[in-house]
């Protein structure tokens, strides 16, 4: 096994770990028996993977990192959220997945490690395709909003096309693609914003308590000032609620565990907000989401710092050669 592999595996396996706890909360307190058979399926699909990877490095002579237990679930914890948030981070979560197993595939090479990641993103998929049709069967998420189709083709003769502006200064319209990333982000924000309202709202840390309220704070500013530039464009904002959180101030999970799933989340975005910056031509548009970029940065760093301090992140294996 390389040493990309071996990376590659020993993240996968705290991703995983940490997911199948979530889904046995979510699946405790699901009262939907078609949401509490999504999960299930999942689980039991991602459950025999986490043993396969612990097996892989076994056999490597490899230590198995600790990941996320038992312990880091409280199942006796009241509902948290409701109103469908449960596939709804649910399906975000697929959606970090994807990602991330198309950059472990790329630096892996034994046959066997390259199949793992092939199984795991049909798992995915598939899973990600059923959260959707099921949010969008229940009314939870909306559709994109519809457009005209393009009558002819045309090119960009005009270099003010990325600045946003035309020979009278008006802003052009965003365009379709630059609307799909802006509208990914506003989706996957509100949804952050309420979890990290819920966890907040749990944890007995005053110190994390303010960590996640900014949060969610820095959730709503995206949302802010993303829906401006849709309205400044004649576009109604999605209408997406991203779930309720409930009165409980009972923890569901460790605060290990809230801090690290907050610590991926970050990552997400991130990776999110420098591929926007390949594809909107808006120049406008690219420094807001560069703004946004640097705040989740630094939020993301905070994060990290605080994990350390309490003794919470695993180092990852070292390049011993």
């Amino acid at each position: 096994m390389s040493s990309t592999e071996l990376g590659s595996l020993w993240t996968t396996y705290h991703k995983k770990t940490m997911i199948l706890r979530i889904l046995e909360y979510f699946i405790e307190k699901s009262d939907d028996k078609e949401a509490k058979e999504l999960m299930s399926g999942l689980w039991e699909k991602l459950h025999p993977k986490v043993i396969e990877i612990k097996t892989m490095l076994e056999n490597e002579g490899a230590a198995v990192p600790i990941g996320f237990t038992k312990e880091d679930v409280n199942l006796k914890a009241p509902e948290l959220f409701t109103n469908g948030f449960d596939i709804m981070f649910c399906r975000i979560l697929k959606e970090i997945s994807m990602g991330m197993y198309v950059l472990h595939m790329t630096i892996s090479y034994r046959k066997d490690i390259i199949k793992f990641y092939k199984q795991l993103t049909e798992i995915t998929q598939s899973y990600y395709e059923q959260f959707t049709q099921y949010l969008l069967e229940k009314d939870v998420l909306p559709h994109p909003n519809y457009t005209n189709m393009p009558k002819s083709i045309d090119f960009i003769n005009d270099k003010q096309y990325m600045n946003g502006t035309n020979l009278f200064g008006h802003k052009r319209t965003i365009n379709t693609v630059e609307f799909g990333i802006l509208y990914h982000s506003f989706e996957t924000n509100i949804t952050g914003m309420q979890l990290m309202k819920g966890f907040a709202q749990c944890t007995k840390d005053e110190e994390l308590k303010k960590y996640f309220t900014k949060g969610s704070n820095l959730s709503k500013d995206i949302l802010d000032k993303t829906g401006q530039i849709l309205i400044q464009n004649g576009i109604q904002p999605p209408a997406t609620s991203g779930g309720t959180v409930t009165s409980s101030s009972e923890a569901p999970f460790s605060d290990k565990l809230m801090m690290f799933c907050n610590y991926l989340l970050c990552g997400f975005s991130l990776g999110g907000q420098g591929f926007s910056a390949g594809f909107i031509l808006r120049n406008d548009i690219i420094a807001k989401t560069m703004l946004f970029a640097k705040d989740i940065y630094a939020y993301t760093l905070e994060g990290a710092e605080l994990m350390i301090e309490k003794g919470w992140l695993e180092e990852p294996p070292k390049m011993d050669l």
